[in-house]
């Protein structure tokens, strides 16, 4: 069984590193951010503190400039499918978060986008903080606690 685990750590960490490194220049890169929020104010919204039941997601095009504020249909809000189908049907190449647990993180990390974690304020303060690496890349470890069951 401990060998079975270290072998899924080692998979994953090779996935990661994957990921990673098939990330463009944040800077400048045609990469599509998703922020979730409160409302529909765009990138003067602010960060939703729990992930799944954010009222909204903000997706914003780097490469453009363009901001898509799109309502949360998941089954947390009483439609179907989860946030990270939601982001992966809208092309989405970063979530850019206050937390998530570990079943989100693992579902993100299947569909090749990168989440980072420790977003707070604005989503344009979000952007800027991940865009100066002042974000942690998520992981088991930065999981929000009260998602262990998953």
């Amino acid at each position: 069984m401990a060998e079975d685990e270290e072998l899924e750590k080692i998979k994953r960490k090779k996935l990661l590193e994957l990921i990673h490194n098939r990330s463009v220049d944040r800077r400048v890169g045609s990469l599509r951010v998703c922020v979730p929020t409160l409302g529909w104010d765009g990138l003067d919204d602010y960060v939703c503190e729990h992930f799944g039941r954010a009222p909204t997601f903000t997706i914003v095009d780097l490469a453009t400039g363009k901001v898509e504020v799109i309502p949360n249909t998941s089954e947390h809000m009483g439609g179907s499918g989860l946030p990270p189908e939601i982001m992966r049907n809208h092309n989405v190449d970063v979530m850019v978060c206050s937390g998530l647990g570990p079943r989100a993180i693992r579902m993100f990390e299947q569909f090749g986008i990168e989440v980072y974690v420790g977003a707070y304020g604005t989503v344009r303060e979000a952007i800027q903080a991940w865009q100066s690496g002042k974000l942690q890349q998520a992981t088991d470890e930065t999981a929000c606690k009260m998602h262990k069951h998953g």
